[in-house]
């Protein structure tokens, strides 16, 4: 994420399911550059610490309420992505109703609306939106991606920042229209038969 510029210094954590009952999670503290296998942290689903010599990200909140309100997601990532960030910043969500790629690859982005960061209610702010969306916009802070692995996870928040960039390039350009609402129908079919949905 750092070679890609989704993150900066300490930004961002990340995730991975690890069986039925635990997860290992990226330590808070250290930039993701720096981090080394010997430096994540396993946690049980309840949030226990099983191994590990840091502290787990701040955040790991979300990633628990991710693992247990979605059994299809293996893999959680946070970032910072600049253009998708000021969208979130803005209070503007990503739709994708006008980016056929971003809609079948990534599917309709909300904005959570914003919760005081490593607090619980940063995960409570989910909860309406798990069943139905891959990706997500936090408000006033920055993105976060699930997936059914650690590449699918990371390949979201990239296409998210992409889809990003792309549509502030259009909205410099002019008004941007939307696909037509059969277009978009075909497209959420197509992402439903993926995801498994």
């Amino acid at each position: 994420m750092y070679d890609r510029g989704l993150i900066a210094g300490q930004d961002g954590n990340v995730s991975v399911r690890l069986g039925d009952d635990a997860l290992l999670v990226t330590p808070a503290g250290l930039s993701k550059v720096d981090v080394r296998p010997e430096d994540l942290v396993e946690l049980g689903l309840d949030g226990t610490v099983r191994g590990g010599a840091r502290r787990p990200s701040s955040e790991v909140g979300i990633h628990l309420r991710a693992y247990h309100r979605r059994p299809d997601v293996q893999a959680v990532v946070h970032a910072h992505p600049p253009t998708a960030t000021a969208f979130a910043v803005a209070g503007l969500s990503l739709d994708g109703a006008s980016l056929a790629e971003l809609r079948l690859g990534v599917g309709p982005v909300p904005l959570v609306p914003y919760a005081t960061p490593g607090t619980s209610g940063v995960a409570d702010a989910f909860d309406p939106y798990w069943a139905s969306h891959d990706a997500f916009l936090m408000a006033h802070h920055g993105a976060l991606a699930v997936g059914r692995s650690l590449t699918d996870a990371h390949q979201r928040m990239e296409s998210l920042e992409h889809g990003a960039r792309i549509m502030w390039a259009a909205r410099a350009l002019g008004d941007v229209p939307s696909l037509p609402a059969d277009a978009l129908a075909v497209l959420d079919a197509q992402r439903r038969a993926a995801r498994g949905a």
